[in-house]
């Protein structure tokens, strides 16, 4: 008996695709689009048994992204935009403080490579929490549980179904839900606005929960800029289809690593040659990387990401400008062209 579809999202948010019917369910379980995408164990097992073949090279590679404080950024009135690494980023847009997928600590099967650049107790006046999907390298239980502690203010715009993982953490924390296409509610006087927004990608926390809580992306207008937040993803048509509804984006958070081997990765990581055609097809006019450096969580050495990224904007490849920062560096985004 095949299994039942059906379409989900949140009736009290507004949908910006014309026609959307909502995100596809096959029985409980979000699909990428049409299709249902279930990481097999037989493929994990494949990796974990088979030799890298850059394993001497991954060994030798201890390259690890520069680390300066940025503590005073969290009580900074400027608008500004920091990597902490992996795919954790501060924003300040419109004087609204914005914290994008915290993991903000080592943990088991997530060896931080360098430090935060500040220490926890800085990340307050945090306005809202962005969390785009609830795998651990995105979604962290003392992150969570710290930020909620030292914010009281604190909100969180997230996918569908994600609330109840969320009280388990921080019971008390508010949270608004959103499917694809649709605009969080941010109150009449918000100089904000900021749409969740397809992803290929699944979701995993335990043993049976297969994409059973939805994942996506980010695009926050402000300050008469669009600025798009990838999320973790694989290369898909969503890109263009986000590109068709809003146009060129300005600003770019686009991850890079986690990309072999490829049999196991391609459907859930862009690599950096991907994330380059993603960026180009959104027309973006900065790309700012992110998701490497930070943890070792496939088999390309530590510095290749990066690296290959920049021999594509030096070959003239990448449409918008790069900016790779140090973790915890400063960039003054609404200066940009």
């Amino acid at each position: 008996m095949a299994a039942r579809i059906s379409y989900l999202r949140n009736d009290a948010l507004p949908t910006v695709r014309p026609g959307y019917p909502g995100n596809k369910l096959v029985g409980d379980e979000f699909v990428n689009g049409e299709d249902l995408f279930e990481p097999s164990l037989a493929t994990l097992l494949k990796w974990q048994l088979s030799t890298n073949p850059q394993k001497e090279e991954k060994k030798r590679d201890t390259w690890a992204p520069v680390v300066v404080d940025c503590a005073a950024a969290f009580s900074s009135t400027e608008d500004l935009l920091v990597w902490l690494g992996h795919s954790t980023f501060l924003l300040r847009a419109a004087g609204v403080t914005l914290l994008f997928d915290p993991v903000l600590f080592s943990s088991f099967g997530l060896q931080r490579r360098h430090p935060l650049p500040c220490p926890p107790a800085a990340l307050r006046s945090v306005d809202y929490l962005l969390l785009s999907h609830g795998h651990r390298d995105h979604l962290d239980e003392q992150s969570i549980k710290l930020l909620a502690r030292q914010n009281p203010q604190l909100r969180v715009l997230t996918s569908l179904r994600m609330a109840p993982l969320l009280r388990g953490m921080a019971p008390g924390l508010p949270v608004q839900e959103a499917g694809w296409w649709q605009r969080y509610d941010l109150g009449p006087d918000s100089p904000l606005e900021i749409t969740y927004l397809p992803a290929a990608h699944w979701h995993r926390r335990g043993l049976a929960d297969t994409n059973q809580v939805l994942w996506g992306s980010f695009l926050i207008r402000a300050a008469g800029k669009l600025l798009y937040f990838a999320g973790d993803t694989a290369y898909a048509d969503h890109f263009e289809a986000i590109e068709q509804q809003f146009g060129p984006v300005d600003i770019a958070l686009m991850p890079i690593g986690a990309y072999k081997p490829a049999y196991m990765m391609a459907k859930s990581h862009v690599n950096p040659h991907e994330a380059a055609k993603a960026v180009n097809v959104l027309r973006a006019g900065h790309v700012v990387p992110m998701h490497y450096g930070t943890f070792a969580l496939s088999d390309e050495p530590a510095s290749e990401p990066l690296r290959q990224l920049e021999e594509v904007a030096a070959g003239g490849m990448l449409r918008g400008e790069l900016h790779a920062p140090a973790v915890g560096e400063v960039l003054r985004w609404r200066d940009w062209e």
